[in-house]
């Protein structure tokens, strides 16, 4: 992973046009080909990337670019679509590369870990014709627990959590953003999944056109008794 603190600004080109004016950042190039921006807040959510596959090429500015500061323009192209990012570096603050090796994947606890496998084996229960892509689709920004296929062939994005909050619906939402980048999988729509989801997680997850589905973890195991239950 390399990783570079630089002044400067980024045009993102494609389908989508989005602009970062002059400011220090940090660049993040992983093994996998992805290209990150970070900003100094925003949490983990980078301010603009490039998922993988894609080829980086940096160049030297040309004359405009030059004079107007500019000392080399990082080129990111992606191999699936015409989408590119344009960086263009003014200074450079610091430059590492360390090698990560082989990272083990995100071990989740044990009744979140169940939840994605029962689901993955039960997705009829978002809903009929409902068919598994697989689990743990991963992106660069993370692992999406569930990608399926619903009965009119669209791509549906599952996040699952015991306890369904707003941070749950956020991590959803910037999952459809990236996916909804990639041509094979775009429109992809979203379902919010757990054990219980807060009021203002349902209201956050309805606004952004996101379905929620609240799951019965015994009833899934097998091991629900519906004659001891009080209600």
């Amino acid at each position: 992973m390399r990783l570079v603190i630089a002044r400067c600004s980024v045009d993102y080109v494609g389908r989508l046009r989005a602009h970062l004016p002059l400011a220090t950042r940090l660049l993040m190039v992983k093994a996998d080909g992805s290209v990150l921006i970070h900003s100094d807040g925003g949490s983990y959510k980078p301010l603009n990337w490039m998922s993988p596959p894609a080829t980086l090429r940096i160049t030297e500015p040309g004359e405009d670019d030059a004079e107007a500061g500019v000392v080399e323009v990082w080129n990111v192209q992606s191999a699936k679509t015409d989408d590119k990012l344009v960086i263009s570096v003014f200074e450079h603050i610091s430059d590492v590369a360390h090698e990560l090796g082989t990272d083990p994947g995100l071990i989740k606890d044990g009744v979140e870990a169940d939840l994605q496998r029962l689901l993955a084996e039960q997705i009829t229960k978002l809903g009929e014709g409902y068919t598994l892509i697989r689990r743990e689709y991963m992106t660069a920004i993370g692992p999406v627990d569930i990608l399926a296929r619903d009965a009119d062939g669209g791509t549906v994005a599952v996040e699952l959590k015991r306890r369904g909050d707003i941070d749950g619906v956020e991590q959803l939402t910037r999952y459809l953003e990236l996916l909804n980048r990639d041509p094979l999988l775009a429109p992809v729509r979203g379902v919010f999944a757990a054990q219980q989801i807060k009021p203002q997680a349902r209201v956050l997850a309805t606004d952004r056109g996101i379905d929620c589905l609240t799951l019965d973890y015994d009833e899934m195991r097998g091991v629900d008794d519906v004659e001891s239950r009080l209600f």
